[in-house]
Order: C-alpha cells, then structure tokens, then sequence
C-alpha cells in the first residue's frame, strides 16, 4: 500500500528531526528521538570503513553494522547463515557450495543507476575474495583464504569455494568481517577511498563521517532479515559514535547519559562502577545494566626475539619476568576479580587446546635466581628493559614494575598511543610490547598462528619473529587432522613449545563486561565481544 502525503510528511518531519540531533551540538534538541539513536564512544578509533583492512576489534565492530557475509554468528558462536541461506561440504572436506538468498540488496547509491540499488549475486562474492587476495591490495585479511584453491559462481544464487587441503575451521573463517560482499561498481569507483565511503548490505547504512571526532549510520529500510516473530531488523532509527580518546571521558559521559553503552573496565572508573568482588555499585543499579561473560580475549606482553638487547634474548629474563609477579593478585586489585589469571599457555580458557600445567605461577624466589643468573653469566649488573604499553594498561605494566623490581630486574615502562604502538610492535621496532590477540573463529589455530614463523611481522602476526622447525611442522599437521581429540593434542604441545621459550608473558583471560543505560534493551554479549546492533532497541 502507498503511503499518503500526509504519513510521507510525518516520517521525513521525524528522520528530520533525528539529523538533528546526529550534527547538533545541542543535546537539548534531540531528547525526543533519543530512543531512535544508539549512542556510543570508540576511545581506540577506527582506521578504516573497508572491511577487507578490518584487522582490529573497534574496525571490526563498525563493519559488522554495514555489511554482511555468507555466513555470521550468533552470540554462542554457533555458526548461521547470513546470505547464504544453506551451504553444503564434499565428503572430501575440500569443496563448500552455498546456496544464495535473492533478497539481499546493497545499500542505495546512484552509481547503481535508476534504482539506485541492486541484488547480490554470487559474482559479487567472486569479486569480493578476489579482492582480499590480490597482493596489490595488500589487505590483511587476505590470509584467510591460504587454504583456498579457488572459487567461483556457478550461477547468479550459487557460490562454490575449493580448497588446497582440508580445513576444518575453515567454515568459521567465512563469518569474519574480511569476508564481506562487496559491490564492484562502487569499490572501483572509490578506489583507496572506499574506505571513508562504504556500501554494503548490512542492517545499517553509512551516513557521515569525521574523522577523529563523529560516526554516523543510519537504518537500512532494506535489510534483508527479520526477528523471530516476523518484525523487520534493525529497531534503532540511527548509530551515532564519538571518539573521546580516553577513558575516564568516555565514562563521564556514560555516566551524565549522553552514551548508551560502555564497554571493558578501565583503572580510572573501575572502582567507582563496581565493588571489589565486581558486583554493580549500589548507586548505578537504577540506572546502570551490567553483563559479563567468557571473552576468548588473551591479554599479553610479548618480547621482539630479533631484539640487539641482551635482556630480551635471555631466556632467563623472560622466564623470571613470567615467574616473578602475582597475577591472582594482579586481577583482584586491577580488575575487581574481573578475568581470570593466564597460568596456562596463550590458548584462552573455552578453547580446546588451553592447559594450565604449561603456563607460568607465581615463583618470585625462582625469578631472583635466574635474574641473578643472567647477571653472572653476562656481566650485566644492573639489567633493565623498556616495556612499551597504551595509557589503559599502564597500571597492570606499573605492577609488574614494581613486583620485578624485587628480582633485581628494571622495567622501564613507556606509554605510547594505540596506533603508534601497534605500528612499532608490527615493525621490530618495540623490543617488548603489551598486546592482546582476540579470537576470530573458534579453533585454536587461530591463536597459534602467531608463533607460525611464515607468519612473521610486518607481513604476519609473528611479532616475536619466532622460528622452530618442530611447531611449524606440527601446526602444518594439525590442517590434515580432523579428529578433536587428535587437535587438542597437538594445540596443547604446540603452545608448550611457545611457553618453554617464554616468548610472551600470558597476563589474564579476559572476560566481556558491558554496561548499559537501563532503557537500552537487546544487546546481548557474546565470547569475542563483536557488536551487534540489529537487536537493540530503547525505551
């Protein structure tokens, strides 16, 4: 049915009013389409709108508002079709068909035509991977198809992927934002631009963009998918994100209701939210949500092992930095008991493969010994280290100072921003750097991928630039076996040959911790703290 004149006025009256509050410096003006917008703060940034160069969680998270793959996740990880709306794999393991929905249009352009939209056909997905793996692209995401021979649209609603070898994980590979169907037409239109101007299929559609300081999309009146009882997705009306670059900002203006949403804990709040033992504070439980569960998040400090400094290339100094604090302790005055301590390997808990008796505890006895040892052995009185890290973690890197001090070793701590610390950490140019490495699929390959020595920084995520023959051999094997049991097995010996080196220093397991406003309804949390809007509503 048409819409009168009259209903068409009252809509464009409301959008109207809703872009007024998005470009408004005046929050006054907005109040009454406050339930339309979700409002949120990204103090990490974002570097780019192209999901091909989606590499961090923040760019992850904006991605996964504007466009769609053939398959996604739900918020237990179980893996569902998003475009494909069925898919099948040979007995073999090696050739993966999906079949097409035909509903699924790209968000309106006038490059499109008169329409000003179109169908996604399976070229498009052609196109796409294509796209990821050309080396003049140089995209970070092109690894995920290492294991692809190739792929091809057998018609207009059929998509067919062969692989070199079998792979179980691959499937899950498939849900990652990198993934992503792209329209041609536009991309090559923009060229490097595409990234300030995106087009894709999601629930919501990019509207505006200043870097540095405002985010804006708005609703996709052409999504493709619906809720259980038959209600068109997304709820909200619009998106809108700020770019305070710290913290304790973006909780001031969590707690004065001007964002709806806060993500993680942070030391400039994180006692003034929650109680010790990391229950709410009795103030906030009226107008303060908080959800909490398994993140498979893996919080580290890693060590440059091409490093000129003899301190780095001791294995002695790493194993007394990993012996010599307490990290139940750590958790507890840090975090409120928020997380759980990594005295296991690198694998995160919830993964096959995670084994507490290859990691590290607390010997601080043992850690004098082997600073005193190096010290013997290298004519170094007075050994030290510079451990570059973000403003955010520089109270968990300033209680490993202080606790390492106590062994006779110094710690020289240097706070550089996001963005330049993870440059300098993907260069060599940092000899020890805190990181974190967030799950992408659910297979611990995906973690041990950062020990594989073909995988070395700048080009990989080796920053270590790590080499042994033996766990690259047997993280090769481990692509050929699809036994669980089988995998377990070679996962856990492979971490361990990582741990016997020390070639990081596992902090804690990480857990998802999000607040909202009250009347924000429908988030939900999932285990690798992805966003996902097309629920959300408010009251």
């Amino acid at each position: 049915m048409k819409k009168t004149i009259k209903t068409q006025l009252i809509h464009f009256l409301s959008v109207s009013c809703i872009l007024f509050f998005l470009f408004s410096c005046q929050n006054s003006a907005s109040k009454q389409n406050d339930h339309l917008v979700f409002r949120y703060n990204e103090y990490a940034n974002i570097n780019t709108l192209d999901p091909a160069f989606s590499r961090t969680l923040q760019d992850n998270s904006v991605c996964n508002q504007l466009y769609n793959g053939l398959l996604q996740l739900d918020n237990n990880l179980n893996l569902l079709p998003s475009i494909a709306k069925s898919w099948n794999v040979s007995d073999d393991g090696l050739t993966y068909t999906f079949n097409l929905r035909q509903d699924v249009y790209f968000h309106n352009h006038k490059l499109f035509g008169k329409d000003s939209t179109r169908t996604v056909v399976a070229n498009d997905f052609t196109y796409s991977l294509n796209r990821l793996r050309d080396e003049s692209i140089a995209a970070p995401g092109s690894w995920v198809l290492n294991k692809v021979d190739n792929f091809k649209a057998i018609n207009d609603t059929i998509f067919q992927i062969k692989l070199k070898q079998p792979f179980p994980a691959f499937i899950g590979l498939l849900a990652m934002k990198y993934c992503s169907v792209l329209p041609k037409e536009i991309v090559e239109h923009y060229g490097v631009d595409f990234r300030a101007n995106p087009i894709g299929t999601g629930p919501f559609k990019f509207k505006r963009w200043e870097e540095n300081i405002k985010l804006v999309f708005r609703k996709n009146e052409n999504y493709f998918e619906k809720d259980s009882t038959g209600n068109k997705l997304p709820y909200l009306e619009a998106v809108a994100l700020t770019f305070l670059p710290d913290k304790q900002s973006e909780f001031l203006q969590f707690a004065q209701g001007n964002i709806d949403y806060l993500s993680g804990l942070d030391a400039s709040y994180k006692d003034e939210l929650l109680t010790a033992d990391g229950r709410l504070r009795e103030k906030y439980n009226e107008t303060v949500d908080m959800i909490r569960g398994p993140y498979l998040n893996s919080e580290y400090l890693g060590f440059y092992l091409d490093s000129k400094s003899p301190e780095i290339q001791s294995e002695l100094i790493r194993k007394a930095i990993n012996y010599g604090f307490d990290r139940k302790k750590m958790m507890l005055y840090l975090r409120n008991g928020i997380g759980n301590p990594a005295n296991g390997g690198f694998i995160p808990k919830g993964l096959l493969g995670h084994d507490t008796s290859i990691g590290f505890s607390y010997k601080p006895e043992l850690a004098k010994q082997l600073v005193e040892q190096f010290k013997a052995e290298s004519g170094i009185s007075k050994p030290e280290i510079t451990l570059n890290t973000t403003s955010n973690y520089l109270s968990f890197c300033e209680f490993i100072q202080r606790e390492l001090e106590k062994t006779g070793l110094q710690i020289n701590v240097d706070v550089l921003p996001e963005a330049t610390l993870r440059s300098a950490r993907s260069n060599g140019k940092v000899d020890m750097f805190r990181s974190s490495w967030i799950a992408d699929y659910l297979d611990a390959e995906n973690y041990l991928s950062i020990f594989y020595s073909k995988n070395f920084a700048p080009d990989g995520s080796n920053y270590f630039h790590y080499k042994n023959d033996m766990f690259d051999s047997l993280y090769n094997k481990a692509f050929t076996i699809t036994d669980i049991e089988r995998r377990k097995h070679l996962y856990t010996k492979m971490d361990s040959l990582a741990m016997d080196k020390a070639l990081m220093v596992p902090l804690f397991y990480d857990e998802v911790v999000r607040f909202t406003r009250k009347n924000v309804k429908g988030l939900g949390i999932n285990p690798i703290n992805m966003l996902d809007l097309r629920y959300v509503h408010k009251n």
